[in-house]
């Protein structure tokens, strides 16, 4: 009873946070307090009745595999014991006619601890529970699931993980193992119905599932219900993408039933049956896909009838209500009346079906999007049925019971998002969940009494391995975690998969991925999300996750081999792999940025966003053919980047980046006015614009000073469209209406006398167009004699500091040698002044 009374103080007072609540009960010190359950040797058995439920026996049977994967040697079951002296484990139900309520004739187990409770379990030593047994550990439960929790309580304590299979993290072997002597429970579940739903299953469970079971098959969801029960979970929306459950594989139903899971259907899947359900029941039979209550009543009856018939022997929770097909909003006509007829025909359906009446049935009514909405107007369900309130999707609560009036009699639960497929954008890669949200909207509703149902929307089940975790341990016991506690809880986790060495370090890398990857979803992330210019923003959050990053990847080389598997897929790649992203979205805006100005070093991000789309091709190679023996083909195969609108497409995209090549790079050259003029020699521009077809060339000692420089091929013409020019850069110290001569290269008009145009403005000013050869006025023997043609123009500078000025073509052939701007004081020259100075 000592072992209770902490327990109680543990839990009141919240000092010692257990990750499983119940106390430490297992240790590889052997003292006058424990029992010895394995030595070096000595044998362990287990005792079951001989008509043990099939669901309980199939956990006993993963207590005897986890057993022998922490020891090395598997125990007996057995169904009757003699004398032994040899360590005994008792398992079995209160009322079932098992040894179980023997102890408690026998006062040896308090049946009252047990009797008409709700999932409960108690594991305690007992002396001389038989003739010839000294001393028993017994593992009792309230009912089914009470023992199954029971089982994998003892797994969990000896050191087999709940994510063994599904995070691959090993089981570190002992020789010895005791049972330290007390009673240990962690009492009844606060939330009645615990689970996960998984959806927007595709590519990556779907790919996943059918390369290693065939399939979302009865043998994927042995896999998916032994892990719940092992979370102390016991409910499941199936994955509903193009599936069926119970139409896929005849064993799922059966399999969920005996294992003790409670089966639901999705928010927009009433009566059992799944959408896929629906579509291959209206082909199969030949009728009209006419979704609709109003129009195709006795239609959707007798699929509804088909759907409780087919589930009517097992465990469930029957969705109520109806939305659109496919998950859609119902049409705009629907009102309040149709759907309360909706669900009063349902549960006329149930009582047929099930001979009882429907309150007998558990029913939940789902508050999903628009159907809040007809809350809100006054719809209204019977008492019996569950309310399910429902996030927005992204994981902020929408609407709460109000304690000031009368509560629903049927109570309240919450459908909750770790995963969403919609807008803005979806959210189906990696885990986005930082706890301690998770934790505040989850005890916010607690606390306004939602406490019938928890489900929460995991999409593809991995990478969400810690959050689920969390949500289901906090679904039993919310009062156990507080604002101060969260990170310990991640301690325990991190030790629980890892070993006590490095968990706290681990805990705070996996604190910070969630925290930053809420800041904006992957998904979301671009180069426009955080400023570049502001607050060295963008700078600061890339090197956030390099520093993560650096610290996990260091870390990696001190964790022992075997665990390198569970540590790539629960702290390493999803921390390594967003980081990269980071990096590549950086590389992105910092390309942009420096392509604008034509700095060659544009190219060196250009450089980083390939490599760093290569990068994120290489981690999820690894992940899905490498890691565990290529264990989890396909599980990421989730497309992350190049999102065009919410939704996703098949493959990632990489974002477009810009090369700047030398002869249109930025210099960086600004030329400054000086003795009353500027000049510039026509190589050295700010910048250029080029078209898929047209490009300028610098022609190297083409002319009278230094170069020419024209556009190439000579044959092809501008379109209208087309922005063919170069920029020039400079600075005036006076201001003014001034001229500017462009010294061009002596070409003619070769074009059927039409002449040769060219565009000229300063700061995105209106051009002037210029047709420079056109009509010979009598210059062609001075430009002959000269080999120039000086072209002028003039513009105003409205004041002084840096201008840019613009020279486009618009038709080939125009090679420009110099540009000269008289400012009052260029003096005539037959090669034109030097050279101005560059602003420094």
């Amino acid at each position: 009873m000592n072992q209770i009374k902490i327990f109680f103080l543990v839990m009141v007072f919240g000092c010692c946070l257990q990750l499983n609540a119940t106390e430490p009960f297992i240790s590889t010190e052997k003292n006058a307090e424990t029992i010895v359950l394995k030595e070096k040797s000595v044998s362990l058995s287990i005792l079951i009745s001989s008509g043990i439920d099939t669901g309980i026996l199939k956990a006993v049977k993963n207590l005897q595999s986890d057993f022998q994967k922490v020891t090395g040697s598997e125990p007996n079951i057995l169904n009757q014991v003699s004398e032994m002296n040899s360590p005994l484990i008792i398992i079995g139900t209160v009322g079932t006619k098992s040894v179980i309520d023997d102890l408690i004739k026998q006062k040896k187990i308090d049946g009252k601890s047990l009797t008409g409770k709700n999932e409960k379990y108690i594991i305690q030593n007992v002396s001389h529970p038989f003739p010839g047994v000294s001393e028993a550990i017994v593992i009792a439960g309230s009912d089914k699931r009470g023992t199954i929790y029971g089982i994998y309580e003892m797994s969990q304590q000896i050191g087999v993980s709940p994510w063994y299979y599904w995070a691959d993290v090993p089981v570190e072997k002992k020789e010895n193992v005791y049972f330290k002597k007390g009673m240990y429970t962690d009492g009844e579940p606060a939330v009645e119905y615990r689970g996960i739903f998984l959806n927007d299953e595709e590519p990556s469970l779907g790919g996943w599932a059918r390369a290693t079971f065939g399939g979302i098959n009865s043998k994927f969801y042995e896999k998916v219900f032994e892990l719940i029960l092992r979370l102390k979970g016991n409910y499941i929306w199936p994955a509903m993408w193009g599936k069926a459950f119970y139409d896929d594989d005849p064993l799922n139903g059966p399999l969920a039933d005996e294992m003790g899971i409670v089966m639901g259907t999705s928010h927009h899947e009433p009566m059992a049956q799944a959408q896929t359900d629906w579509h291959r029941y209206i082909k199969k039979n030949n009728l009209p896909n006419v979704w609709d209550y109003s129009k195709n009543e006795k239609v959707l009856q007798e699929f509804w009838k088909l759907g409780l018939e087919r589930s009517k022997n097992w465990e469930k929770l029957v969705t109520v209500g109806m939305r659109g097909d496919g998950d859609e909003a119902m049409g705009e006509g629907t009102n309040i009346s149709l759907l309360e007829k909706v669900v009063k025909d349902q549960r006329k359906i149930i009582a047929e079906v099930t001979g009882k009446k429907a309150e007998k049935t558990p029913q939940v009514w789902a508050l999903y999007k628009e159907v809040q909405e007809y809350y809100d107007k006054g719809m209204r369900v019977p008492d019996d049925v569950i309310l399910l309130f429902c996030d927005d999707n992204w994981g902020n609560v929408r609407k709460l019971p109000d304690l000031s009036k009368p509560l629903h009699k049927g109570g309240y639960g919450m459908y909750y998002h770790f995963d969403y497929v919609g807008g803005p954008r979806n959210s189906k890669w990696i885990n986005i969940n930082p706890i301690q949200r998770v934790w505040e909207q989850m005890n916010l509703s607690y606390e306004h009494k939602v406490d019938k149902v928890w489900v929460v929307n995991v999409g593809d089940l991995k990478p969400m391995e810690f959050p689920i975790s969390f949500f289901l341990e906090m679904a039993w016991n919310p009062k156990q975690f507080n604002s101060k506690n969260l990170l310990e809880y991640t301690e325990k986790w991190a030790a629980q998969q890892f070993g006590e060495k490095h968990a706290k370090e681990i805990a705070g890398m996996i604190n910070l991925y969630a925290k930053y990857n809420r800041r904006v979803t992957p998904e979301t992330l671009d180069g426009k999300t955080y400023s570049l210019e502001n607050y060295h923003e963008f700078e600061t959050v890339l090197n956030d996750y390099r520093a993560l990053a650096v610290d996990a990847l260091r870390l990696k080389e001190q964790i022992p081999a075997e665990y390198q598997d569970a540590y790539y897929q629960l702290v390493l790649y999803p921390i390594d792999a967003c980081s990269n992203l980071y990096e590549m979205y950086y590389a992105v805006v910092k390309n942009k940025e420096l392509a604008a100005r034509y700095d060659l070093k544009a190219n060196y991000f250009a450089d980083k966003v390939k490599e760093c789309f290569e990068r994120n091709a290489y981690l999820d190679h690894k992940y899905n053919n490498e890691i565990a023996g290529g264990k989890w083909k396909h599980m990421m195969d989730q497309m992350r980047i190049g999102y065009k609108t919410w939704a996703d497409g098949k493959e990632n995209i990489m974002p477009e980046v810009t090369y700047v090549y030398d002869d249109n790079a930025s210099k960086e050259k600004i030329f400054q006015e000086k003795n009353g003029y500027i000049s510039i020699e026509a190589e050295n521009f700010a910048r250029t614009s080029h078209s898929d077809l047209i490009h300028w060339e610098v022609i190297p000692d083409f002319g009278k000073t230094k170069s020419g420089v024209t556009t190439f091929p000579q044959n092809a013409y501008p379109k209208a469209d087309e922005n063919i020019y170069l920029e020039y850069d400079m600075n005036f110290e006076s201001k003014g209406e001034f001229e500017a001569q462009l010294l061009l290269a002596p070409t003619l008009n070769f074009n059927h006398n039409k002449g040769l145009r060219y565009e000229i403005s300063f700061d995105g000013g209106t051009p002037q167009i210029v047709n420079f050869n056109g009509h010979y006025r009598g210059e062609l023997g001075r430009w002959q004699s000269e080999h120039i043609i000086k072209s002028a123009t003039k513009h105003q500078i409205l004041q002084p500091g840096k201008h840019t000025l613009r020279f486009r073509v618009l038709e080939p052939g125009i090679v420009l040698e110099k540009i000269l701007i008289d400012t009052g004081g260029l003096q005539p020259s037959y090669l034109g002044a030097p050279e101005s100075e560059i602003l420094h």
